[in-house]
């Protein structure tokens, strides 16, 4: 999969370390390090969210200048516990333990500042993370705009998206009854909690071949029997259904509000003309607010980070990005060379220029905080680094939902609707309890090993969703 980006993105390589980051409430979040060692830091926040990473995202960033780090969020991926286990528990897999994971894994990484590099899901997680903590981000690279703002969530999981895509909106509500149907995302709650597998498992495949089968301008189906693989799938439903009923946890508009909170750091937007699972609509409102980032719209893509335009775009960023020398990242810098130099190279890409509105500052929100105990990070490989420092606890959002209770344990009834009930269903509800991680020693991370620069191993490759 992906042999097509080849030519567009760097070329394949193995990590020259791996770990495990101990994030409380028995969560263990599996994380990756790979490039040069010394490099530019950048974190890769994969989309879903519950899709977790793959080896080619690595290539987004040129070895020799970056230093790459992969993890996979709470429930998915190699993180564990899994999310598809028969009774997986979500309360504690929420936007905000996932931004203080972030937070805690830089940390105990040595890492004073790094890039935050983020597509779909991934770009609501990035602006999260760099609203909450803009001291520690140097630049921001986004694909595929997403804010769970309500509207978004109800085009593509309650019938808007079925204008464009009537057949395969058609077997995405075949499971569920006629009676059902006008509130599918809490119907499919009820299905994808069910601790019988004869009942969550077949709904989860549903769920995620309707998402697999809109990823791309054209039907990709390797990519569509990756995402349908049962264990996959149901991890992938389960968490991105429990993430949307809540409205990711944020105040409406929330993220492209709270733009001015990051307004000085440089960033690029990537968005394909064509994204039927978040059009563009999102994307153009985030560069309205914010039109100091680099907005690059792709004419001929949809939403996939695998799509050639849009890989081309965000390898063009990383690569303006790799060189900015400490003395730069000073968050005021206009780079007025870098980025005509970027403008040329996605010239290719775009259509024709677009025109930026300018939106006032919004009110900023209080910073949530991270973890007071000391999490633990476990290495692969034995090694000696620098005590990481120790982080607290996170705090929840104290906003209340429009018109919801928490999210219930798995065999309770499914959350309440909105505030205002449309003719499809949305549901927010309260945060769930913020993580309390159990006091641990922190061990030593493992020794860099010389990273093997043009690996050949195989892997089963996900989207970047």
């Amino acid at each position: 999969m992906n042999e097509h980006l080849d030519d567009i993105l760097y070329p394949p390589i193995e990590p020259y370390d791996t770990g495990t980051l101990i994030a409380g409430e028995g969560n263990r979040i599996a994380y990756e390090q790979s490039g040069n060692p010394e490099g530019k830091p950048v974190v890769f926040l994969h989309g879903g969210p519950g899709a977790g990473t793959s080896p080619w995202h690595r290539r987004f960033f040129d070895p020799e200048r970056y230093r790459i780090i992969l993890l996979d969020q709470r429930g998915c991926g190699r993180s564990t516990p899994h999310a598809s286990e028969p009774d997986a528990d979500l309360r504690h897999n929420t936007t905000w333990h996932l931004v203080a994971d972030i937070e805690l894994l830089r940390k105990n990484l040595g890492i004073e500042r790094w890039q935050v590099f983020g597509g779909s899901w991934g770009s609501a997680l990035a602006l999260a993370y760099a609203e909450a903590h803009p001291q520690a981000v140097t630049e921001i690279v986004l694909r595929g705009i997403f804010t769970l703002r309500r509207h978004e969530l109800e085009w593509f999981y309650e019938g808007g998206a079925a204008s464009i895509v009537p057949d395969l909106w058609e077997d995405f509500i075949a499971p569920i009854p006629i009676l059902e149907r006008s509130r599918l995302m809490q119907a499919y709650h009820r299905r994808l909690s069910d601790p019988d597998p004869a009942v969550h498992v077949p709904a989860a495949v549903a769920w995620s071949r309707w998402e697999a089968a809109n990823l791309t301008l054209l039907p990709d189906a390797e990519l569509i029997e990756a995402m349908t693989e049962p264990r996959a799938a149901v991890a992938f439903a389960r968490i991105e259904n429990h993430y949307f009923l809540h409205g990711g946890w944020f105040e409406p508009e929330q993220l492209i509000a709270n733009v001015g909170r990051i307004r000085d750091i440089p960033a690029v937007i990537v968005q394909g003309r064509y994204d039927v699972c978040t059009p563009a609509m999102t994307a153009w409102d985030l560069h309205r607010a914010w039109p100091e980032a680099d907005f690059v719209m792709i004419p001929d893509a949809a939403h996939a980070a695998s799509e050639p335009g849009v890989a081309s775009a965000l390898r063009a960023a990383t690569d303006r990005f790799a060189d900015r020398a400490p003395a730069e990242e000073s968050h005021a810098e206009d780079e007025p060379e870098a980025r005509e130099a970027f403008a040329e190279e996605s010239a290719a890409q775009a259509e024709e220029p677009d025109d930026a509105g300018t939106a006032p500052e919004p009110e900023e929100a209080s910073e949530p905080e991270v973890p007071e105990a000391e999490p633990t990070v476990e290495p692969d490989d034995a090694g000696t680094a620098p005590e990481p420092e120790e982080a607290s606890e996170p705090e929840a959002p104290q906003a209340e939902p429009t018109e919801a209770s928490d999210m219930p344990e798995s065999g309770e009834d499914e959350p309440a609707g909105p505030e205002e009930e449309p003719s499809g269903a949305d549901a927010d509800g309260d945060p769930e309890d913020a993580p309390d991680p159990e006091d641990s020693s922190v061990a030593e991370p493992a020794l860099r090993r010389e990273r093997i620069r043009k690996g050949s191993k195989k892997r089963k490759d996900t989207a970047d969703l």
